[in-house]
């Protein structure tokens, strides 16, 4: 399975349009559907479209999608040049724009590279990390296809309050993918500044995504193990008047730097959070966000 099977992106007759179906496999605990996997179907369908590898990617979130609700993609190429792709795709609900993606998509020969980033020292490897642990049924859901360790980090019954360091260093995985990971794949597992930022603030919480931006570096098939670990190293800069600002290192077990994703958040508590999903109180949403909770990934 590659990462648009795991998502159930669909092409259409149409080639500049590309739909998703809403499962709950592709949502959060609360059925929404996960923010992470709305920027992967945005990527793979400009990729497909385009015919050229993503080189960065930046969603806004506007709005949520619920199981049972199909996301119609729309792409437009703005600008084709000799090696470079300008692109944007709008992924909309009927006439409910959900997200909206820009990204550049293309390759370039060129004879010097270089990796200044470097992988944590002395991280325990996967198979020596305990599963993330859950405070809510995740059964069916996206939560329940990541395969999640964390290294270093709290579990629900430490986060007492207690400011951290701001730093969660946490394995992860898709296991029902086949072969080295895709920029698709990486947006799956670089939603999790929310995570992140409940880590540093002590509390069990997190957020909703404002917006998530991927920069792709290296995704040579020679860098990924057997099993498909990548390392997201979470830093969390700051939390202020109510947001939350974080990025996201990304490594193959080998210490290459695969890519980096950068989030601001709306930051929650869990129990307001689950309060927020609840349909019966739809008329409670911020209607300046509308509400944007499926994104919530704790």
């Amino acid at each position: 399975m590659d990462t648009r099977a795991f998502i159930g992106l669909e092409p259409t007759h149409n080639r500049f349009r590309w739909k998703l179906p809403v499962t709950r496999g592709i949502s959060t605990p609360g059925d929404f559907m996960f923010g992470g996997v709305g920027l992967a179907a945005a990527i793979s369908a400009m990729e497909g479209t385009s015919g050229r590898p993503c080189v960065w990617a930046t969603a806004q979130y506007l709005a949520y999608a619920r199981p049972g609700q199909i996301v119609d993609i729309d792409v437009r190429l703005a600008v084709e040049g000799n090696q470079i792709t300008q692109a944007r795709a709008v992924c909309h609900v009927a006439d409910t724009e959900i997200l909206t993606v820009n990204a550049a998509l293309g390759a370039r020969e060129f004879d010097r590279s270089g990796q200044w980033e470097r992988m944590p020292l002395d991280v325990p490897p996967p198979e020596s990390c305990g599963r993330r642990p859950r405070n809510m049924i995740v059964a069916g859901t996206i939560s329940d296809r990541l395969d999640e360790r964390l290294a270093v980090g709290r579990s629900f019954d430490e986060l007492d309050g207690t400011e951290g360091s701001g730093r969660t260093l946490m394995w992860a995985r898709i296991p029902d993918l086949v072969g080295p990971l895709d920029a698709a794949g990486l947006a799956v597992l670089g939603d999790f500044v929310p995570m992140g930022v409940g880590q540093a603030l002590g509390i069990r919480g997190g957020g909703n995504s404002l917006d998530n931006t991927l920069r792709i570096v290296d995704l040579g098939p020679g860098h990924f193990g057997s099993d498909g670990w990548v390392l997201l190293d979470i830093t969390v800069q700051a939390v202020a008047r109510g947001f939350g600002h974080g990025l996201i290192q990304m490594y193959a077990e080998d210490g290459t730097l695969l890519a980096t994703a950068s989030q601001s958040c709306i930051v929650r508590y869990w129990s307001e959070a689950a309060d927020r999903l609840d349909p019966s109180r739809a008329g409670d949403q911020d209607p300046a966000t509308n509400d944007a909770a499926g994104r919530d990934n704790e």
